[in-house]
């Protein structure tokens, strides 16, 4: 047989025999990289080392201590080492699907007997064992049929439900090890060797429907970490550890801000204080926008299923979407509706009444929306992933030739809102056309090139998230870094020249003709509800002073100072400050501790002196000084803090 030509990332050519895999490239380079080799890309998809390589082929070779290395390890753990330790323990578990996730990964099992965080220890100290085994994984094809066979004969009935379900009919890969003979499906790649396997940590155990379906089986899912490095392993921990002590889950009952219940999941019972914190955040919003040219709107919440269908939503979508439909008995007309999941179509009829002419573009509208999500119940997650939700969304009606000045229009104000709310640290990745979608290959080429070009004339760095656009077309997506280095991804601009088409949307150009718009979905916080979880996290509910449901409290020391306190309470009032009054028969200390715990950024403790010399006694929220001042500096100095970034 002959040899075959392979194109390494430098632009070089390497020729190898015929038959020759991954390792064997790598090991043709030098030892060294054969050794930290644990997979390869060809022709840009990930496949095991042990793979053969085809004839002039793009080739690249993944090391363990890469990005795509980390996540390989990581897979590798939930597969194979996960799910064996727990097959070893429990004996009568049942296997699901085991993936990777941000940082980690987990296992879902069918279990007879739940299990707990407590036993988390034991599957670690198994899991210990096998990677200490050292055992090869050995990756096999097989067709339909074997494969069924295969987990049929294992008695794993979710394995042979995902492989009955799938509209392949050969190269199933399973996965082997030699030393226990464990055999998974899987679309892998794995790590050759289980003892290549880094420094990891289950982290907790949840319950999940399998296939996210509340009809279907309640899963068992683990959950766990897994770093190169023991220091690595460390630094993230710690960060976990920082994670749980700011949870906005937590915040939220200390603060009295929210609460959820049975009855309605996923949608948030706002508190009064809550709700001032989400009031004022809107109202910034709504200036900035308005500042930047945005009109807002307001749409209906239900809407036929005629409009989801020419969106193509109904189409996409639906399987997330809130169906509702009026029985027979009670019904004068038949028709299905939908709770918006978003507003794009309703901004879309807004734009259609009346005709537009060029001189009206770009026409930008703003909408606080209430949408709905059927968000599976295991993916539900306090206030960052919910059900109901309003967001802050916008849609800019353009020509082609003002895509770009659009996207720079939106970065600057998305750059000011994310700077005034804390936030000086954000990421860009280009989201580009994925499998499930709308629009020609035409169209998504011309999307996707114009959102490049504009952010490239911009020169903001970015990266490309391959497959991961909306279903009408390629975004831009803005990711926050937190005060604890976590990122969330927060503000999108996607560029649709799918949905004006379909509703007919025209403008009447320059040269006298009916053309189609372009239309660019903005939101630069997004859901109000995941922002507003995400700045409790960023600040420990230590809000900025102009966001904070309670600014101040006035807390009397003796009842000789109540009538001062109830003076004091009320001139703040008078002057916007949102104050409250504590006069109870409590000790201060009490009083302190207690309104520290609601992260109120000024007690103001009022006795016999500050009575007499007209002062107050302040203690700034962090702070263990309580400071003496004059109550005119101090009336001065709340009031510069409360002002908004609109008033600074």
């Amino acid at each position: 047989m002959g040899n075959i030509v392979i194109t390494l990332p430098d632009g070089s050519n390497k020729e190898l025999p015929a038959n020759s895999n991954g390792l064997d490239l790598a090991n043709s380079i030098g030892p060294k990289l054969a050794k930290d080799s644990v997979a390869v890309v060809v022709n840009g998809i990930q496949r095991d080392l042990s793979d053969i390589l085809p004839d002039k082929a793009d080739v690249s070779i993944i090391t363990k201590d890469s990005d795509e290395g980390v996540e390989i390890m990581r897979h590798t753990l939930s597969a194979q080492v996960l799910a064996l330790a727990v097959k070893n323990l429990y004996p009568d578990a049942k296997l699901a699907i085991g993936p990777t996730i941000d940082d980690g990964f987990y296992y879902d099992f069918f279990m007879d007997k739940p299990i707990s965080s407590d036993d988390l220890p034991k599957i670690e100290d198994e899991m210990i064992k096998i990677i200490k085994s050292k055992s090869k994984v050995t990756k096999s094809y097989h067709s339909k049929i074997d494969a069924l066979k295969v987990f049929d004969g294992l008695d794993e009935g979710f394995k042979a439900e995902i492989i009955n379900d799938s509209d392949q009919k050969d190269d199933f890969q399973l996965y082997t090890q030699d030393k226990s003979g464990f055999i998974d499906l899987c679309r892998g790649p794995h790590l050759p060797n289980i003892g290549m396997c880094g420094e990891f940590k289950l982290t907790k155990v949840a319950g999940a429907y399998w296939r996210g379906d509340s009809t279907k089986p309640m899963l068992t899912r683990i959950y766990g970490t897994a770093w190169q490095t023991k220091k690595e392993l460390s630094s993230y921990l710690e960060k976990l550890k920082k994670a749980e002590e700011v949870d906005h889950r937590k915040l939220g009952k200390e603060m009295d801000l929210f609460h959820f219940q049975d009855e309605a999941p996923g949608m948030v019972f706002w508190h009064p204080k809550g709700w001032t914190i989400y009031t004022h955040l809107q109202y910034y919003v709504r200036e900035m926008q308005k500042r930047a040219g945005y009109r807002e709107v307001n749409t209906p919440e239900v809407v036929d299923r005629k409009l989801w269908e020419t969106s193509g939503h109904w189409e996409q979508y639906r399987e997330n979407m809130f169906i509702t439909e009026i029985d027979d008995e009670h019904a004068n007309e038949k028709r299905t509706n939908a709770l918006k999941p978003m507003n794009c179509p309703n901004h879309v009829q807004i734009y259609n009444q009346g005709i537009k002419s060029y001189r009206d573009l770009p026409f930008r509208l703003s909408e606080f929306g209430k949408c709905h999500r059927y968000e599976a119940s295991g993916t539900m997650h306090g206030l960052m992933r919910v059900r109901g939700f309003a967001q802050d969304d916008g849609h800019i009606f353009c020509t082609e030739d003002q895509i770009e000045s659009e996207t720079k229009n939106f970065i600057d104000l998305l750059s000011s809102m994310y700077k005034d709310l804390g936030f000086t640290d954000f990421k860009i990745k280009l989201s580009t056309r994925p499998d499930k979608r709308i629009g020609t290959d035409e169209s998504w080429d011309k999307a996707e090139k114009a959102l490049q070009d504009g952010i490239e004339k911009l020169k903001l760095e970015y990266t490309i998230d391959e497959g991961d656009g909306a279903f009408y077309g390629p975004k831009l997506d803005f990711v926050l870094t937190d005060a604890i280095a976590r990122k969330w991804q927060c503000g999108t601009l996607q560029v649709d020249f799918n949905l004006p088409g379909r509703f007919d949307s025209t403008f009447i150009g320059e040269d006298g003709n009916k053309h189609t718009p372009v239309l660019l979905h903005r939101a630069a916080l997004g859901s109000f509800e995941r922002f507003i979880g995400i700045l409790l996290e960023n600040y420990g509910g230590k809000l900025p002073v102009w966001l904070a449901p309670t600014q101040a409290v006035i807390a009397a020391i003796t009842d000789e100072a109540n009538d001062y306190a109830v003076s004091l309470n009320n001139e703040l009032l008078e002057k916007g400050i949102r104050s409250e009054l504590d006069i109870r028969n409590e000790q201060i200390s009490y009083k302190v501790r207690e309104h520290s715990l609601q992260k109120v950024p000024y007690i103001i403790a009022v006795g016999k002196k500050e009575v007499e010399n007209k002062s107050v006694s302040v203690r700034r929220l962090g702070s263990e000084k309580t400071e003496s001042i004059a109550l005119n500096d101090f009336l001065k100095s709340v009031m510069k803090e409360a002002k908004t970034p609109l008033e600074s």
